[in-house]
């Protein structure tokens, strides 16, 4: 049966997420049951146990770690205080204050460690008591953590486009993080407008203008954190070293900035170590599941199946993209970022590519378009931490939270319409 596969696949990854299996699990034993369509059962799990070894098999994934690491030691040493202080001297005056504070400050440590989860939990446990203070409603404090946290998927580092490198069949990492400079920013600007929005419709307290001595001030004290945007951006796009090697002086950057700053002593090193550690085996093991699911899937010719599908509704590049954007904004509610890059890349990419498509504006779009899925139940991880450091519900947060996400998708729209919002920056260096 020609789609037997396809159904086999869909099936049971939902009937094993429904009743709790964790997603890594879920993905690797759905690639077995698929795979037992065509092959006998040794076979079947025997290559899907050597995929997920060889799915790791990469230089370029040996970034992630590292980047996991310097995000820890830079949320543990200080950097987000100074960004925040920054963020309240530039915004701090403007209509919901304290909410463009939470906003530009996510972007900063986004551009910094390149971690959602570290700057919704940076920036809600030192923003959110005090926009509580200042009358801004819970809810409300914890929605834009949540939205705002995601910008850092987008904009450089980000361990997703390296993963989308990777899943792509080789698309540059260095033209990925200069494409996903524009996008993101666009996206907290829209962010920044409806929480201003908000808040004044809602008559929250407005903070004191800064002067120029205070913005300056404040600017030196971030400025050896911002100066890793130099270092390691830089050093990627004039191709004095690779991703991976990036990572590696990002960690000794952030490490001598912690303990420059005495945020960091060598007694807490194990323990953020350990925290690295763990964080880096669950994301290591959604991708070695992925890697074996991304196989399964080719070796069934199930990308073909869905391709000639999709440009057989239609060949107007409009229309195809809408359908890929709403199927993404779709399984981003079901599956993480990580394994969603990884299985649906090979799928769509053949897609896009045949309509024209720039590979790398093609990822920027499925990062931006999965990041919105982390602010929904019931996988959204980001969405789960900002409400837990609120200590709020879900339920009350989805009602301010919902404006927020039509300004996501604006974004989404511009940046899926207008190549050139992704593909300017890279052009500019030949990338």
């Amino acid at each position: 049966m020609e789609y037997l596969p396809i159904l086999v696949l869909v099936l049971s990854f939902v009937v094993l997420l429904a009743i709790g299996t964790p997603v890594a699990w879920s993905i690797a034993i759905s690639s077995v049951l698929t795979m037992l369509v065509s092959i006998p059962v040794l076979p079947a799990f025997t290559t899907v146990s050597q995929r997920i070894g060889t799915g790791l098999d990469s230089f370029a994934l040996l970034a992630i770690p590292l980047f996991i690491l310097s995000g820890e030691l830079m949320n543990k040493g200080g950097i987000a205080h100074r960004l925040i202080a920054f963020a309240k001297t530039l915004v701090g005056a403007l209509p919901g204050g304290l909410a463009l504070i939470n906003i530009v400050s996510a972007m900063l440590m986004g551009a910094i460690a390149g971690s959602s989860m570290a700057a919704a939990s940076a920036m809600g446990s030192i923003l959110g008591p005090e926009m509580e203070r200042e009358g801004y409603s819970r809810e409300f404090g914890a929605a834009v953590n949540i939205t705002a946290a995601t910008t850092g998927l987008v904009i450089p580092p980000s361990n997703v486009l390296i993963v989308y490198s990777l899943a792509s069949g080789g698309a540059s990492i260095a033209a990925l993080f200069l494409a996903g400079y524009i996008p993101g920013i666009l996206t907290g600007l829209f962010l920044m407008i409806v929480a201003s929005f908000w808040a004044k419709k809602k008559g929250y307290k407005v903070g004191e203008r800064s002067s120029f001595k205070q913005i300056f001030k404040t600017f030196v004290d971030a400025l050896p954190s911002l100066f890793m945007l130099v270092v390691v951006i830089g050093g990627i796009v004039v191709g004095v070293f690779t991703a991976t090697e990036a990572s590696a002086i990002a960690v000794l950057y952030s490490l001598l900035l912690g303990l420059f700053y005495k945020e960091i002593s060598f007694e807490r090193l194990p323990k953020i170590l350990l925290d690295s550690t763990s964080t880096t085996a669950i994301v290591m093991l959604l991708i070695g599941a992925s890697m074996s699911m991304s196989w399964a899937l080719s070796y069934e010719n199930i990308p073909q199946e869905i391709s000639s599908g999709l440009l057989g509704i239609s060949d107007n590049k409009i229309v195809i993209l809408l359908i890929i954007n709403l199927l993404l904004l779709f399984v981003g509610i079901f599956m993480d970022m990580t394994p969603a890059v990884l299985i649906f890349t090979p799928i769509f990419l053949p897609v896009v590519t045949k309509l024209g498509l720039d590979p790398v504006h093609f990822g920027i779009i499925m990062v931006l378009n999965l990041c919105i899925g982390l602010c929904t139940p019931p996988v959204g991880s980001v969405l789960f931490v900002g409400v837990g450091i609120a200590n709020t519900t879900i339920e009350k947060v989805i009602k301010p939270l919902f404006p927020l996400f039509i300004a996501m998708i604006i974004a989404l729209l511009l940046v899926t319409y207008i190549p050139q919002l992704s593909l300017w920056l890279p052009s500019l260096f030949d990338l």
